[in-house]
C-alpha cells in the first residue's frame, strides 16, 4: 500500500511539473511550427523569388530561332547598253529573345486561394539577321561580264536588301506568335519545375507578355 501511494505521488508530481513546464514554454516556437499553412505560403513565395532570380540570370533568353531563305535582286543602269543585274538567294537565321534581366519580383504574382502564379514577361525582341553566305547562290547578268568591283558593289546592295526582306519575313504574325508561345512555355516550364521541387506541384503557372 505504501508503495502504491508513492507511485501516485510521483505521477502527480511529474504531471504537475509537465503542466508548469508547458505554461512556461515559449509559445512563439510552438505557434510557428503548428501554423503550417502560413509557413507553407512563405515557402512558396521564397521558391518563386528564387525562380525569378534564376530567370533574370538568363539575361537575353533565346526563345525561338527562325531559319529561312531570302531571294532578292538588284539592278544597276550602266553606260549605254551596259545595264547589270544580280540575283541573290541566301539562307539566313534570326533569333527571338526576351530580356529576362528586365523581369522584376513585381512582375510575378501568387494567388494562394486559386493556387495560380501569374508572370508578366518583358516584350519579345528580335536579334540581327545571320546570313549563311557559304550556302548562297549569286547570279550575275548583263551584256558584258562585270568586273569584280561591280560584282562586289551589287552584292553589297543585295545583302542589304536581303536583310530587310528576311526581317519582314521574321516579323510575320504567324512566326511572332510561335515565338511568343515558345517564350511562355519556357517560363511556365522553368517556374513550374521550381514549384514542383519546392513541393507545390498543385500550383498552375500563367505566363503573359506585358501590355
Amino acid at each position: 500500500m505504501a508503495q502504491l501511494k508513492t507511485w501516485h505521488l510521483l505521477a502527480g508530481t511529474h504531471l504537475a511539473a509537465g503542466i508548469v513546464g508547458w505554461s512556461l514554454a515559449p509559445r512563439e516556437l510552438l505557434e510557428t511550427e503548428v501554423e503550417h499553412s502560413g509557413f507553407f505560403t512563405t515557402d512558396t513565395r521564397r521558391v518563386l523569388s528564387a525562380a525569378v532570380e534564376s530567370l533574370r540570370a538568363e539575361n537575353r533568353l533565346l526563345v525561338y530561332s527562325y531559319k529561312g531563305v531570302a531571294a532578292v535582286s538588284v539592278e544597276r543602269d550602266g553606260f549605254l547598253f551596259l545595264d547589270g543585274r544580280q540575283d541573290l538567294i541566301v539562307p539566313a537565321q534570326v533569333g527571338y529573345y526576351v530580356d529576362m534581366s528586365d523581369l522584376d519580383q513585381d512582375d510575378v504574382s501568387f494567388d494562394a486561394r486559386a493556387a495560380v502564379v501569374t508572370v508578366s514577361m518583358p516584350p519579345l525582341t528580335m536579334g540581327d539577321v545571320a546570313f549563311e553566305p557559304e550556302g548562297a547562290r549569286t547570279i550575275n547578268g548583263g551584256l558584258i561580264t562585270f568586273d569584280q568591283s561591280e560584282v562586289d558593289a551589287l552584292s553589297k546592295l543585295n545583302y542589304a536588301t536581303a536583310r530587310r526582306a528576311f526581317l519582314k519575313q521574321a516579323q510575320g504574325e504567324a512566326l511572332v506568335q510561335v515565338a511568343k508561345r515558345q517564350a511562355r512555355d519556357n517560363v511556365r516550364r522553368q517556374i513550374g519545375m521550381a514549384l514542383r521541387v519546392g513541393g507545390r506541384a498543385d500550383v498552375r503557372v500563367v505566363a503573359t507578355f506585358r501590355p
